[in-house]
């Protein structure tokens, strides 16, 4: 939203420079005039005309001056929060570094729920959220620090002084529990938390003020990568892991398009029959150089660079193709946090599902607790608009994090997948043992299917069948198999049956 206030630049200019055009033309008449009567200049009232319009002149030069001053002043000066902007922020980092033995620290700030409010609230409501979250930042700052706003949800603290750094952090941290409680814009109670990056230039270093808000930027995106509501300072490290991402993001894109990638599946077993009952599609990266790179390295780069997403509508595709063979087979495929944010994902599964003919109610969608809650609303919709094709939804990952029976009955999964370290612990220790059996208890209340995963003892097996669960997955019955392998062993457990059941006969 643009500033609404009638002090704009170009009144500033324009009504000084109107009022001399309206003085030059009238003396210019009044010249001409008074040639007309006395074909003469030099009278007394074209000496007195004259000396009135260089009065007005020089009043109108002094206006036009302070009009530029004033025009200086706007802009460094945000227009909606009226805080200092980037422009100022800059100006003012390098004035720091003519003070001699300052310390400069530099906070970004970057607000996490902003999207949500302008997507679902409208552009008004977020104006005036971000009107409130500058009236929040600049009551925190006082005057120990400098707030700005450098655009979009962003902002900037700066402080500097012998412990300028230490006094910084002490402010992002108050901010951000300032920041835990909701804000009210238009009537509305909303939540905006914020993921904040820390720099500092120390007495004696020569940082130019683009350099120390690139370092901020980078360590804000590494608190965000955190989880969030939290403040990082930044290391060189950081650039070292971005120069590796970039590399990694390159050659993603590389395989991508060369058809690098495959697929393992790893089958889950019926807890009581031990047969496999569904499949788990695990992504495989078959690099040139024969470098392994294992998904719990690329598949996080995938996601903060965007490509999950065609990546991840490969997977599904492939996978509807491939499982399309195994009759009565049930197909898992993990959904990533960005997948669920992007509202073009459910129309895309429907294309997936009618182009391969895969029967959605064999299909079963993994996600974990951490995609959901970043932005449950947004999580929930789609979830919604996916099980609207007859998908099944499964909560991966279940016993490492904080999920309550509210989560559970918020999102209606179809299946609770047990972390293996519930499976482990349970073994030794009573309290994982207990956390374990009433997860169970919760999900049967909630008809939900269980599975226990990382199966790898027969006496974690035992646990898991004794305690209920439909499904054990882990590599004491099968490890993770290409498509053709996989299939080899649905027909030989085919077959098997067969004999069963004719001995039987």
């Amino acid at each position: 939203m643009g500033d609404t206030n009638s002090t704009t630049p170009q009144r500033l200019v324009l009504r000084p420079l109107a009022w001399l055009v309206c003085a030059l033309f009238a003396w210019s008449m009044f010249v001409a005039w008074q040639y007309g009567r006395h074909e003469e200049l030099l009278t007394t009232p074209m000496i007195a005309a004259t000396a009135s319009f260089l009065l007005v002149l020089g009043l109108l030069a002094r206006s036009l001056l302070h009009s530029f001053s004033r025009i200086e002043e706007l802009s460094l000066v945000d227009a909606l929060t009226r805080l200092p902007n980037r422009r100022a922020l800059h100006r003012d980092v390098a004035a720091v570094e003519l003070r001699e033995g300052e310390e400069c620290a530099l906070a970004l700030v970057d607000l996490d729920g902003f999207k949500f409010v302008n997507d679902h609230h409208g552009h008004f409501v977020g104006d005036q959220m971000l009107r409130e979250c500058s009236l929040t930042i600049a009551e925190v700052c006082g005057d120990e620090a400098c707030a700005y706003r450098l655009g979009g949800d962003e902002f900037a603290l700066l402080a500097y002084g012998p412990i300028a750094g230490n006094l910084l952090e002490g402010i992002s941290r108050s901010l951000l529990e300032r920041l835990r409680h909701p804000l009210c814009a238009e009537g509305q109670e909303m939540r905006i938390g914020a993921s904040i990056g820390l720099a500092r230039r120390r007495p004696g270093e020569s940082v130019s003020s683009a350099e120390l808000v690139r370092e901020a930027d980078v360590a804000m995106y590494a608190s965000k990568r955190g989880g969030k509501a939290r403040c990082t300072w930044f290391s060189r490290d950081f650039d070292k892991d971005n120069e590796a991402m970039r590399r990694i993001d390159a050659e993603l894109r590389v395989a991508l398009a060369e058809g690098q990638f495959r697929l393992h599946y790893q089958p889950l077993v019926d807890a009581r029959t031990c047969e496999i009952a569904a499949v788990e599609a695990l992504l495989r990266w078959d690099r040139p150089d024969g470098q392994q790179i294992g998904p719990n390295v690329f598949i996080p780069v995938a996601e903060s660079t965007g490509i999950i997403n065609p990546i991840g509508l490969w997977v599904l595709r492939r996978a509807c193709e491939d499982a399309g063979e195994w009759d009565n087979i049930k197909l898992s495929v993990n959904l990533s946090a960005a997948q669920l944010r992007n509202p073009e994902f459910p129309v895309q599964l429907g294309v997936i599902l009618e182009e391969t003919g895969f029967d959605p109610e064999r299909l079963e969608l993994e996600v974990t607790e951490t995609s959901l809650v970043i932005d449950p609303v947004v999580a929930g919709r789609s979830l919604d608009l996916i099980r609207g094709f007859g998908v099944n939804i499964a909560l991966d990952d279940f016993g490492t994090g904080y999920a309550s029976i509210g989560f559970l009955r918020q999102f209606r999964f179809e299946k609770l997948k047990l972390d293996r370290s519930l499976i482990v612990d349970s073994a030794t220790d009573e309290s994982s043992r207990a956390m374990m059996l009433s997860s169970i208890s919760v999900a049967r209340a909630l008809k939900m299917a269980v599975t226990a995963e990382g199966v790898e003892t027969e006496a974690q097996a035992d646990l898991a069948r004794t305690a209920g669960c439909d499904h054990i997955q882990g590599w004491l019955y099968f490890k993770p198999m290409p498509a053709d392998e996989l299939g080899a062993e649905l027909t030989a457990q085919r077959r098997g049956r067969l004999k069963n059941g004719r001995n039987a006969a």
